[in-house]
């Protein structure tokens, strides 16, 4: 910053820097006069001969000039001395409101606290003819007596004719902010009349769209700024400014009550007629919004209190006193309009469903886990303990607790019996079923990785036993399962899974994956009677049959219900989306949803890049620094010099994905992989010169190598009609260890062995009726640690290379994803409740030994299919990892009665 301390500007004696930003530097500085404190905002050196910045600055002290206001950052003096404008401001002790919204949503009563200061100076803007046009949380500070507004840069007066020029519109986020500046903003030369002028993130359509902007604009942006306070989300965003346009003329946010349910319901009104894309039909002043706050904050909106995350006992009696309102109001609307009138004429009631206390619903597979009883009375749910147990509970939901079902300890992924009487679930290995009332689970069948089940009148159990392969039906009193889909393999199907009965018993939906690029997934409608399939849906995720007629299924980050006949088969007509923000897990093929044949359904919101952070700790979980997360990052490998990251990012929107490589020193991202398909699991060579990685732009999944300097495309190693991924390099560059799963013989995943010399043929290393993957090579090239399903849920193991001899159990409560220390003496793993686990090894000439085994950090990982998102850096102090946030550990559920009342007639 150009003024040092000392420097004097007139009377006032420069103390120190406060902030910059693109167009003003701001510092604290005395005023010998008065002796007391002011903040001083000088137009920088490189700005000062640019004739329209001197005019946004000199806009600036004429707007603020004439407002004298509480709530408004106060002018006293402007100045000219030495080629140096300055302006001369009140000096405010606080915190900027974006700074507070850092550490999340703010609870009601602040929300209308502040929301109604924030209106009180607007008001008075308005009323003096200024409209503000770059209202935002990094504008608003937030002192002890009040909230005020600050940044009056892109303000513009009403009357007159409008300004020859604006500023190019900023991406709020992207350079950070400072003592009130706001985003930093764009370098791009001032334009002319007609151009974008404010933040992207929290401008009107109108403003987006270059149109003139008037006090709604304003209001526009109040409506976004009191969505982020409540919600700790902003109203609309992107990964581009492009993506952040679109959201602001095409999308609306998720209601707040989706977010926060126990928000004052009428919060979501005045929010959304803040936001709506017509000025015409939003509140048409802000002295409107102000008193809609006042009387929501007087209890005029049946306010009630946030949902609680780990909170103490007397807050989450609070809660769950006021959940249990919500729960009343939607049971007694449903109940009247289900007697009483159609039920698509009862509007749709939203709340929330949190898990037991001390508990999370439970992450990776059985993150959509939960099902709706036939009736739609009760939900079955899979749930994890802070100590890491997870296991299945019931809940009627005409009440508050739950009940965790006995002898359910690892239960996955819950489907109900048609009578009702019975949940079927995955464990250890095996399809069970256990009485909805209470008992003794009983085994069916072998299933050694689940991939969901469905239940039929007749006592035919249609389900996935593992990851690749058809779907088998059993008999719900126990068999030998038979298959009732077939693979193609000359169409390239790797898999079918996640199967849900129609009404007739007989038909059922079922999503199947090719790996074509070109239609990687679909969702199908299968038969008992025979083989015969038909294609309904070209869609990423699963779908579910609603009654009376629907298909809902997950489409990028969304919801969508489409009308389906099932006499013919068939969808009709056009999808309407029903929610969004839902958690996807593209990998799976699955979202996080259920839906009830009562008319409800129930979602998750979490798992998106809201609710990751990419960040870097040492062994304590100590937090060093932080990257910015892409939407499904996943893969993270560290160079052999710790200097670069590779990640694997998926593309929620067209199924696809890239490897980028992260330049840690320099701070540059770049894209490694291009074209149609997959590209995952990135593997560097010994010297970080190549990296090797799985591809399906031949069709399978099949290893390919690429040098880091991209002068050269991917190179095939064993072109396979098999599927074949890379994850480990030998120190000496001999072997390339894989994850196989032969499509021929639909089977489990096994650990395959690739010699980079000789005949370069792979063998076979570890093969068994369960899954076996995940195989990291030690250091010294003598061990492998891997995961294995052996006992029926991951667990670490480690045995002899290239020779698999010996076997040595390493975790216990389950695990996944190993990573050996630079020196092979410790090896660290991560649990499937998402801690990072550390385990002191010794390695002897044949023998292997296990000591003390600790937790490193209390921070989740985020894991997507069967494994963790971290790598450790080679000094084994630090490691990076996408980390869970602690506010989305504890998040509850979206449950919305009679959800077809928001479709179109």
């Amino acid at each position: 910053m150009g003024l040092t301390s000392g420097t004097k500007l007139g009377p006032y004696e420069i103390q120190s820097p406060l902030g910059a930003g693109g167009m003003g530097e701001v510092y604290r500085a005395r005023d010998t006069r008065l002796d007391r404190a002011v903040a001083i905002k000088i137009l920088p050196a490189h700005l000062s001969s640019n004739p329209e910045a001197k005019q946004r600055f000199e806009r600036e002290a004429r707007a603020i000039s004439s407002l004298n206001h509480p709530n408004i950052c106060t002018l006293y003096d402007i100045g000219h001395q030495d080629g140096t404008d300055f302006l001369v401001m009140e000096f405010l002790e606080g915190e900027t409101l974006a700074d507070r919204l850092a550490k999340g949503a703010m609870p009601p009563e602040l929300v209308s606290k502040y929301g109604v200061e924030i209106c009180e100076g607007l008001e008075k803007a308005h009323k003096t003819g200024v409209i503000h046009r770059d209202l935002k949380p990094g504008n608003v500070m937030l002192t002890k007596t009040a909230a005020k507004l600050m940044d009056f840069g892109l303000a513009k007066a009403v009357t007159g004719p409008p300004p020859s020029s604006g500023l190019t519109a900023t991406l709020d986020g992207a350079w950070g902010s400072g003592a009130g500046e706001g985003a930093r903003a764009s370098q791009n030369p001032l334009t002319a009349r007609g151009t974008i002028v404010g933040t992207f993130q929290y401008m009107s359509p109108e403003q987006v769209e270059g149109k003139e902007a008037d006090a709604r604009s304003d209001i526009f942006a109040l409506g976004a700024v009191l969505y982020e306070m409540a919600t700790g989300k902003r109203a609309f965003e992107g990964k581009t400014t492009a993506s952040v346009i679109a959201a602001v003329l095409e999308r609306d946010p998720a209601p707040i009550s989706a977010i926060r349910p126990m928000s004052p319901p009428a919060l979501d009104r005045v929010v959304k007629t803040c936001l709506a894309k017509d000025p015409d039909e939003r509140f048409q002043t802000v002295h409107d919004v102000k008193l809609q706050l006042k009387w929501i904050a007087e209890g005029g909106s049946q306010s009630g209190v946030p949902a609680p995350v780990a909170a103490r006992r007397k807050n989450r009696e609070r809660a769950l006193a006021a959940a249990a309102l919500v729960f009343a109001v939607a049971a007694l609307v449903f109940g009247f309009a289900y007697f009483h009138h159609p039920v698509s004429e009862a509007p749709s009631v939203r709340s929330s469903i949190l898990p037991p206390e001390n508990t999370s619903f439970a992450a990776g597979v059985a993150a959509s886990g939960y099902a709706f009883s036939p009736d739609g009375t009760h939900l079955v749910f899979s749930a994890q303990s802070v100590e890491g147990k997870s296991g299945l509970w019931m809940r009627p939901l005409n009440s508050l607790s739950a009940q965790e079902l006995s002898g359910t300890e690892n239960g996955a992924l819950p489907f109900w019996s048609p009578d009702g009487q019975w949940v079927g679930f995955f464990a250890d290995g095996k399809l069970k079923k256990v009485p909805a009332a209470g008992g003794s689970a009983q085994v069916i069948c072998d299933a050694p990785v689940g991939r969901g089940g469905t239940w039929n009148a007749q006592g035919v159990i249609v389900f996935a036993p593992t990851i690749g392969g058809p779907l088998f039906r059993v008999s719900a009193n126990g068999g030998v399962p038979t298959p009732v889909t077939q693979l193609d393999a000359s169409a390239g199907d790797t898999t079918n899974r996640w199967p849900d009965f129609l009404p007739d018993g007989v038909h059922f939906l079922y999503v199947g994956r090719q790996v074509s690029p070109n239609q990687p997934s679909a969702v199908y409608v299968g038969s008992l009677d025979s083989f015969a399939h038909r294609k309904i849906l070209d869609v990423f995720s699963e779908a579910q049959y609603a009654a009376p007629g629907y298909l809902v299924f997950g489409r990028n980050t969304a919801l969508f219900a489409q009308r389906f006949d099932v006499s013919s088969l068939s969808v009709v007509g056009e999808a309407e989306p029903i929610a969004g923000d839902v958690n996807v897990q593209i990998n799976m093929l699955r979202t996080g949803f259920a839906v009830s044949q009562a008319g409800q359904l129930l979602y998750s919101s979490t798992g998106g890049a809201s609710d990751i952070e990419l960040i870097v700790t040492d062994r304590s979980g100590k937090e060093l620094s932080a990257m910015e997360a892409a939407e499904k990052s996943n893969n993270l490998r560290l160079s052999p010099d710790g200097g670069k990251l590779a990640v694997s990012e998926t593309d929620a929107l067209n199924a696809g994905g890239a490897i980028w490589i992260y330049d840690l020193r320099s701070k540059v991202r770049s894209r490694f992989t291009f074209g149609a398909g997959l590209a995952s699991s990135p593997t560097w060579s010994p010297d970080g010169s190549q990296v090797a990685l799985g591809s399906t732009r031949g069709g399978a999944f099949n290893v390919y190598v690429k040098p880091i300097t991209g002068a050269a495309e991917e190179k095939a190693l064993h072109p396979s009609p098999e599927d074949e991924r890379p994850q480990s390099w030998s120190a000496d560059g001999r072997f390339l260890v894989m994850d196989s799963r032969p499509r021929s013989r639909q089977s489990t995943p096994e650990i395959a062995v690739l010699p980079l010399a000789g005949d370069g043929k792979p063998f076979s290393y570890l093969n068994a009726p369960y899954a076996n993957s995940g195989g990291q090579l030690s250091p010294d090239g003598r061990w492998l640690a891997y995961v294995s399903y052996e006992s029926g849920r991951p667990e670490v193991y480690v045995t002899a290379f290239p020779q698999a001899k010996g076997k040595w159990q390493v975790s216990s409560t389950g695990a996944n994803t190993p990573r050996w220390r630079h020196d092979g003496r410790e090896l660290f793993f991560c649990q499937t409740d998402g801690i990072l686990m550390s385990a002191e090894v010794t390695a002897e000439k044949d023998s292997f030994a296990v000591g003390s085994v600790k937790a490193l950090s209390e921070r989740r990982i985020f894991q997507t299919f069967y494994s963790a998102t971290y790598d450790v850096f080679p000094d084994g102090q630090r490691f990076i990892m996408a980390a869970i946030k602690p506010e989305a550990i504890h998040a509850p559920l979206t449950l919305v009665t009679n959800w077809q009342a928001e479709l179109k007639k």
